[in-house]
């Protein structure tokens, strides 16, 4: 056997949905073709201290982890880990040229740089071309930029990733919506791109109503609308809430996840009279077995890509309502596989979400369709075939040519 290639999967954050399909791709490769090192940083690991130099490994790697890190899942399975502690994801400049210098040290030697989401995204294709690494990888599991930002942050990032398109030989996009963005705005060439889906652990096995009810401590019968997500602008839990008052007087709510927005979100709750009806039960790794206490799963997000949550709901037998962005429509089809409406109108969510729980003959038809499409495409095996080919050269085959910056890079459009 020939020397195995090497490669490195650097994320910022190796935690929920985009995280979660980083480790299951990287884990459903061949481990006697591949060698693999899952790279990460500290998200909130050290929240008020000045940015730290270098990179940990072993198990300093694995000490202090912030809720809900799977770093320690994949040391565990085998795979070489690393955090580099001044990778965060806010902008931060120090931090930044701090973990620019430590992802171009840890390059050394590795055959095939693979990133994930826009702060790893930016730092480790910059540090890969820097270092010379033969093949870089890039997944969009989602544009950086979005409408809710100021329009010179969206140019900005925009301007950062069309650069860097001209430095990453494949990418890989979460959803066919996000991958015809990603050409529409120039960032990817459509020989360089295609389109992947949320890989999601085929062996975690949704349980049954009654002990999931019991796990979040609800009533056997009462009305339930839940979500599971990061509470964070992104997921607009300020909309939920409102969504779940308007889906019915007696709608209780769980939210399963935790963030920077928790504080506001009891807020909104508790103005809307909420208290006693919602559940926020914070980060749990059983996430499979808690979907079954739902009645209706309800995503109010501003932007996404395409949410492993979706796929793990409808695989549950969980009708979903969800607000029409990016790629959520290819998973929820209107009156198919589920309901959609508008970003921004928690009303619309609400009222969609009132009329699954109101008439349960639909809500089970829409499930059932859900259920029928959440095929092998999403199974881990499916991913690291493409990973393989990705890697190996395809899409993306031949060098990088195009100068960096050029003209195109600072056009505005």
């Amino acid at each position: 056997m020939g020397r195995r290639i090497r490669v490195a999967t650097v994320i910022t954050r190796l935690a929920a949905g985009a995280g979660g399909v980083a480790l299951r791709g990287a884990l459903a490769l061949d481990p006697d073709r591949f060698a693999v090192t899952v790279v990460t940083g500290a998200a909130a690991l050290f929240p008020g201290r000045s940015p730290r130099p270098g990179i940990l490994s072993g198990e300093a790697a694995l000490a202090a982890a912030p809720e809900g890190d799977l770093l320690a899942r994949a040391a565990a399975a085998g795979l070489a880990v690393r955090r580099i502690p001044a990778l965060l994801p806010q902008p931060a400049p120090v931090a930044d040229a701090l973990a620019f210098a430590a992802l171009v040290r840890l390059l050394d030697g590795v055959d095939v740089l693979h990133t994930h989401c826009a702060k790893a995204g930016v730092l480790g294709r910059a540090a890969g071309y820097r270092h010379g690494v033969p093949r870089i990888v890039h997944t969009l599991h989602g544009l950086p930029f979005h409408d809710d930002q100021p329009a010179w942050r969206r140019l900005a990032y925009r301007r950062i990733e069309r650069r860097l398109g001209r430095r990453t030989d494949a990418f890989l996009a979460v959803g066919a919506a996000v991958r015809q963005a990603a050409i529409r705005h120039r960032i990817a060439a459509p020989s360089r791109i295609r389109t992947i889906w949320p890989a999601v652990d085929p062996a975690s096995a949704p349980g049954d109503r009654a002990t999931a009810r019991q796990a979040l401590g609800l009533p056997p019968d009462v009305p339930v609308v839940g979500t599971v997500g990061r509470i964070d602008t992104q997921k607009a839990p300020l909309d939920w809430v409102d969504a779940l008052a308007a889906s019915g007087p007696s709608s209780w709510g769980v939210w399963v996840g935790d963030g920077p927005l928790r504080g506001a979100l009891r807020e909104r709750i508790a103005r809307r009279g909420l208290t006693d009806r919602v559940r926020l039960v914070g980060h749990r790794e059983d996430v499979p077995a808690l979907l079954p206490a739902f009645d209706v799963f309800a995503l109010a997000s501003r932007y996404e890509g395409m949410p492993c949550v979706l796929v793990e709901a409808m695989r549950a037998g969980v009708p979903v309502v969800a607000t029409a962005v990016d790629a959520v429509p290819e998973l929820v089809v209107p009156e198919v596989t589920g309901l959609l409406v508008p970003p921004g109108r928690p009303e619309l969510l609400g009222r969609a979400a009132g009329r699954l729980l109101a008439d349960r003959g639909t809500a089970g038809r829409l499930a059932a369709v859900a259920a029928t499409r959440v095929d092998d495409r999403y199974d881990p095996a499916a991913l690291g075939e493409i990973l393989t080919a990705t890697y190996l050269g395809s899409p993306g085959d031949g060098p990088v040519t195009r100068p960096w910056p050029d003209a195109d890079d600072l056009a505005v459009s």
